[in-house]
């Protein structure tokens, strides 16, 4: 898996890949991020990325022509076109679906937004898609970036121990992830719960999957509501859950 990532801070993003998981991937060579400063692809001595937008108003606008430049560089030698993002505000919310998508991709690049937005042209000419880290409006796309990349790494074979490290967690099949417990079996007058405890690998494993449930119907409705219940096992869960949270099945 390669990812570059076109910034005007490549320090920034690079600090925050480097460590980690996610460094170590990289220093075993499963995956490889490469940051490309944009200004180094400006046409004029000023390095200059940035305008006034047509039609007036405040801030700048990152121009086209660094941006183009620094993603022909990157792309020259590959036959085929890069699939290529953009971090922006405007762009599609990020989720887990789209991570495991792109962890299928060879390879893909990243566009750090900044100022007022990107010119659209440049948009219309090389992004595949604009993507968003939530509904909130950051300085820069390098965090969102970094983010972005983070997830889609983890998903690549070899960078975590084992799959069931990605796959039981918030997100994969629709669910937030189970409460987590670790020693001491009693902290602050607050025990393990007692399943936790007894070796039963069956009832542990339904005790998390009906946590599970319960924390995606408190925490995210709209989660909940895209669940698919089928038999007589997911029904008794579904009582037990109510009962416990006194509530109602019609006011569900």
């Amino acid at each position: 898996m390669r990812i570059d990532i076109l910034t005007l801070f490549p320090e920034a993003v690079s600090a925050l890949l480097e460590i980690s998981i996610i460094g170590k991937a990289a220093q075993r060579g499963i995956v490889h991020i490469e940051c490309h400063q944009i200004r180094d692809y400006t046409a004029n001595k000023q390095k200059q990325v940035d305008d006034y937008p047509y039609g007036g108003g405040m801030g700048m606008i990152m121009q086209a022509q660094p941006i183009h430049s620094c993603w022909e560089h990157v792309c020259s030698g590959t036959p085929e076109h890069v699939h290529t993002l953009l971090m922006s505000p405007a762009g599609k919310a990020f989720t887990q679906q789209d991570a495991k998508r792109l962890a299928l991709l060879d390879r893909f690049i990243i566009i750090c937004g900044h100022y007022e937005g990107v010119d659209e042209r440049l948009i219309e000419e090389c992004v595949d898609e604009e993507i968003s880290i939530g509904d909130f409006v950051l300085t820069g796309g390098e965090i969102p970036a970094a983010a972005v990349a983070d997830s889609v790494c983890r998903l690549v074979p070899g960078v975590l121990a084992d799959n069931s490290c990605f796959t039981e967690e918030s997100h994969w099949n629709g669910l937030l992830e189970y409460p987590q417990y670790s020693r001491p079996e009693i902290w602050r007058g607050r025990p393990v719960p007692p399943v936790l405890l007894s070796g039963h690998h069956a009832k542990i494993s339904e005790w998390r999957r009906k946590e599970a449930v319960k924390r995606t119907l408190l925490r995210r409705p709209d989660m909940f509501e895209k669940l698919i219940f089928e038999g007589k096992k997911d029904m008794k869960m579904l009582e037990i859950i109510r009962d416990e949270l006194c509530i109602d099945e019609e006011n569900e």
